[in-house]
This record gives C-alpha cells, structure tokens and sequence, in this order.
C-alpha cells in the first residue's frame, strides 16, 4: 500500500449528481484521488470504520476517462481494504443498472463515472457520483461528510498494481481486495424480467409494431440491443448509435428535441414507426416519441402512473404513492388525486425520491428533465421508462398521441415548457434570483402577463420520512389565473451558470389548445420581467422543451 501526500483542490462540493467537471480537470494529479479517498473517508464510518467484506460497484457511461479513472478507483479501493468489487465489463454500467447491482448484490455503494446527458471528450464533461447501499445517490447528509473531507484531505491512499482486464469476466486478487468483472447487462435484464411481461411485448412485435430507439452512442446502447432486440425479438436496426463511444460520437447525449433531432425527423410522416425512444449518456433520461408526436416528461409521468396497474405486471397490486420534483408539470398530481394515492412535491434531484421510496411511501416519480422510475431502483431509469410505454402500448393497442389525448380529456392538459438559457454570467445569475428572492414579499398583485401573482416563494422541503430541510430549491411565483412559473438555476452544468425557466398553465379543455399560443404571453411577461436581455444580451433560450 502507498500513502500518497496531497492537498485540497478547490470546488470539490458534490452537486444534485455529483461532482461534474471538465474532463482536464478530472485528469489533473490528484484530482480524481483526492475526491475518491474522501468518499471512502467520508463513509467509513458507515461501515463501522472497517471495509473488509463491503462490496463496492463501480462502472460508469463510457466517455473519455471511464477506464482510466476505473483503474485509479480499484487501486484506491484496494488499498481503502473493501473486501470485494464489482466492476462492469469494458467499464460499462448504466446509472440504473449501478442501482440495480448495489440492490441485488446487497453492495455497501457504488461509484458512478458520468456526466450524465453532458457531453464526452477530452475537452468536454465528466463527472462522479457516490450511491449508498440502497442503490440511491448519497443524501446531502452524506455529500457534506464528503465534502468536508474535501477541504482537510492530506493523503490518498492506492497501492500498485498492473491495470485490470476490464474486457474478461472473471475475478483477481488485488492485496486482500477481490476484484470481479461483471456482466453489465444480468442484474437490470433480471429486474426488467421481473416487472414486465416480456412474452405479450415480444408478440407485439410479432404482430408488426415497429419502433426506433437512439442509444446516441452512449451507455443504453447495449441495454437496448440485449432487450429490445435480443429479448424482445425487435427487427435488428431497431436500436440507432447503439455503441457506446468516448465522445458519443462527437453528439451531444441528451434526449431532447434538440439533440435527437435525427431521431424526430425520422418519427415524423405516415410511415413513421409507431414508437420512437431515446435515452442520454448514463441510461437515465428518456424522450418518448409517438408518429409526429412528442410526450412531455410531466404527461409522461402521468400517463404511467395512470396505466401502470392495468398494463404492467410489477405494479399490478397499485402505487403507494407518486413523486415528482417541484419543477415538473403537475400532470401527475390530478392523476395521483383519482386514484387516491398522495403526490409528493420534492427538491430537483433524484436523492429526494430515495426516503420516500424506502419508506414505502412512493411507487412511481419523476422529473421534468426527462426523468422518470420507480422503486425496482433507487435512480431515474431511462430503459424501464421506454419499456412502460411499450407495455401501455401494447396493452391499450392504441397509439402514443390516443393514448396521451385520452389523458388529456380526461384529466384536463397542463400546457407547459421548460426554457434553458446555458453559458450566463455565474456572477449576474446570482445576482439576479438574489434579488428576486429579496422582493418576493412585493410580488403578490403585480401584474405578469394576462394575469396577476397570487403568491410567491422560495420553495423549501421538509423530507416527510427523517424531518430534514432543504431551502432555497427555485423561485416559485403563482397567478391568479393558476399559471405557475418557476426559476432556478442548474447545478448539472461545467460551464457558466444555467438558467432554468419553466411555465406552466393547466386548461381543462381536452388538450385542444396550441401550446405556443397560449404560453406565450406568460413567456413574454416573465423574460420582461426578469430584464433576461439588460441582464444577459438576450432574450432568446439556448434550449425550449
């Protein structure tokens, strides 16, 4: 074993998912070291001071770094003396299935490599991320022991040895660490086995339902091909950039409707296929698609809650309950509302969801950036949210668009967008939500749009299961005519700060409306009335979905 003398580097302050860096930064000496021995630091007192016989997952989405960055963590985590580790083949292990591991395995943790739906490259993104033994990311009270470790560390600890055969199944001996390369796919293809019925969906693709899904050359690539071609008998081709690359392919691995614009070209006019999916970098978000027709995250999450207990086999005893992030439409909630179930509001971050799950409280959850699960894991699962909607399909017989406007009629529409301003001013971002959050007190009976605010906060949760407080998660600001807009800014970017703006106004009018007609004077009044253009010189988002 070697004892390694270091100091801190700066911002090493774990995120909503983690600490997400360029890559050069990642690949600094020292750098990965410091943040991995603090994670060990951090929870050893977890494993009542002492790692022998607690098994670690690591694996991570393929981008540049992955298997450097493995074999750093098995010699650290070697020389930290945990008892096993279990490290996916080639280095691959979606975000979901590092859960679904830690979960079956019963793992003390795991550790994440991605930056998630960020861009690849030497030049570009990459991040780490620590989950607990329920499969879930660290809670804040575990990421401030991390951090704080962070700001005093003075040694790491790694021993030498010669790299890991990441390509060959099978197990090695490292001093008194046991090292075994995993099958990535075995523990999520068994839990998937386990919810859904394969046999009925593999007849409906017998019967000549068709569908494309866009892996876009990151981690669900394999997933997808094993799944939904291998098991589920889908013509070969069905699955787009299904190979995991370093740079995704020189694409940005985010499925929206920007960046699998491919993908929706393709999903468009009378031949199109009758299903249309995407999932990003790490296997976490989903786009779900129909014949021209594209499913927002908060109606997709409804939808799911709506059907899941007469389409999916794994949910046929009904939901506990539903969750979604304060930001996301509140689709769900009418539906959680008619089938007598509550609806939790939460911070963004999927680590809100873990309490509620554990505690049985929860079935189903999801966030508006295209993230959607259940308790089978403890992180959005962008695979399982393709799979659900190829269950609702295939049960219903009808199509994505009958499907959602039966929703619709139903339960009313919420019309709603999200509009991302990327690459601002840190400092001037700041600036401006610190002012805003300074006057919300004046905001009720200002004018905004063709309305007038009722009310407006700065939401804070109280976690319903360990009584903890999260404050200052987004501006909330509510009008009278019961539109609701919501600012905050994203701690998942590398660059700059990102503005989030996310509008929101629910009809009961069938879905019928056009939704840019009827957001748009809400959209004018709020870029107006945050000064977007004095501010940022421009008024005009980088990204609407």
């Amino acid at each position: 074993m070697q004892t390694v003398q270091t100091k801190p580097f700066e911002g090493q302050r774990p995120g909503t998912s983690g600490l997400r860096k360029k890559t050069r930064v990642f690949m600094q000496p020292g750098y990965l070291e410091n943040f991995v021995q603090s994670v060990f630091d951090g929870v050893r007192a977890d494993a009542d001071g002492d790692f022998r016989g607690r098994t670690l997952v690591v694996g991570g989405d393929g981008r540049y770094y992955n298997r450097e960055a493995i074999q750093i963590i098995i010699r650290m985590a070697a020389a930290n003396g945990f008892g096993r580790l279990l490290v996916g083949r080639g280095g691959i292990l979606s975000t979901p299935a590092v859960s679904a591991v830690i979960r079956r395995r019963q793992a003390f943790g795991g550790l994440v490599l991605s930056a998630s739906h960020n861009a690849g490259g030497i030049e570009e993104d990459f991040g780490i991320k620590y989950n607990t033994r329920n499969g879930g990311p660290a809670p804040e009270a575990v990421t401030e022991r991390i951090y704080a470790e962070t700001q005093k560390i003075e040694r790491y600890l790694t021993i030498q040895h010669a790299d890991v055969d990441l390509e060959k199944e099978g197990g090695i001996r490292i001093g008194e660490t046991e090292v075994l390369v995993i099958d990535p796919l075995e523990d999520y293809t068994a839990i998937m086995e386990e919810l859904f019925d394969f046999d009925a969906l593999r007849a409906h693709f017998a019967g000549g339902f068709r569908m494309l899904f866009d892996a876009m050359s990151a981690v669900t690539g394999p997933y997808a091909t094993h799944i939904i071609e291998g098991r589920l008998g889908a013509p070969a081709g069905t699955v787009l950039n299904g190979t995991p690359l370093p740079d995704f392919g020189g694409h940005h691995p985010d499925p929206n409707l920007v960046h699998a614009a491919e993908l929706v070209l393709r999903m468009s006019g009378e031949g199109a296929p009758d299903f249309g999916a995407a999932c990003d970098g790490d296997g976490d978000r989903n786009l779900i698609l129909g014949r021209d027709f594209f499913v927002t995250p908060g109606d997709s999450l409804a939808v799911i809650a709506q059907h899941a207990r007469d389409c999916i086999p794994g949910y046929r005893e009904g939901l506990a309950g539903a969750a979604r992030s304060m930001p996301t439409s509140t689709a769900v909630d009418r539906v959680a509302k008619a089938l007598g179930i509550n609806c939790y509001e939460t911070p963004t971050g999927w680590k809100f969801f873990g309490n509620l799950m554990d505690a049985g409280l929860v079935t189903i959850c999801g966030e508006e950036s295209f993230g959607t699960g259940s308790n089978h894991v403890r992180e959005k699962d962008g695979l399982w949210a393709v799979l659900t909607w190829l269950s609702i399909l295939a049960v219903t017989g009808k199509s994505v668009a009958e499907i959602v406007g039966d929703h619709w009629r139903e339960f009313g529409r919420s019309y709603y967008q999200r509009h991302d301003y990327e690459g601002l001013d840190a400092a001037a971002a700041a600036d401006m939500i610190g002012s805003l959050r300074d006057g919300l007190a004046s905001l009720t009976g200002t004018p905004l749009g063709q309305s007038t605010v009722a009310r407006a906060d700065d939401f804070s949760y109280t976690d319903p299961v360990d009584g903890s407080t999260s404050a200052r998660q987004g501006i909330r600001i509510f009008l009278e005519d019961g539109s609701r807009v919501v600012l905050r800014l994203s701690g998942t970017g590398t660059a700059g700060a990102t503005l989030r703006v996310y509008l929101e106004q629910f009809r009961d009018d069938a879905g019928r409306g056009d939704l840019e007609e009827i957001l748009a004077p809400l959209t004018r009044a709020t870029r107006d009335f945050l000064r977007l253009r004095e501010r940022f010189g421009t008024d005009e988002p980088t990204v609407i979905t």
